[in-house]
């Protein structure tokens, strides 16, 4: 069961608000150039910012690199994520 498992540590650095690494990632929402979703099992990071471009994507080694204007980072709770309308409707 997935849930018996240990949860895989990440880290997050940010450079100069223009470099961003996130190490852990388990999944990558979306991205664009100016938003990036990425799923860790700690939870949901959303990177708000301009021009975002990403130069390094491994799913398999868990790593992300992006570069461009950072403007926020936010952390959402892994209990959120799957909390649509639609789940709490049909509860």
């Amino acid at each position: 069961m997935e849930e018996n498992r240990a949860l895989q540590p990440h880290t997050l650095v940010i450079e100069n608000r223009n470099k961003l690494t996130v190490t852990g990632a388990t999944d990558i929402g979306s991205f664009d150039e100016e938003s990036v979703i990425i799923f860790t099992d700690y939870g949901e990071i959303t990177i708000q910012g301009n021009s975002l471009q990403v130069t390094r994507l491994s799913v398999d080694s868990g790593e992300f690199c992006a570069q461009g204007n950072i403007i926020s980072v936010g952390y959402v709770e892994k209990t959120q994520k799957n909390s649509s309308i639609f789940s709490k409707v049909f509860r």
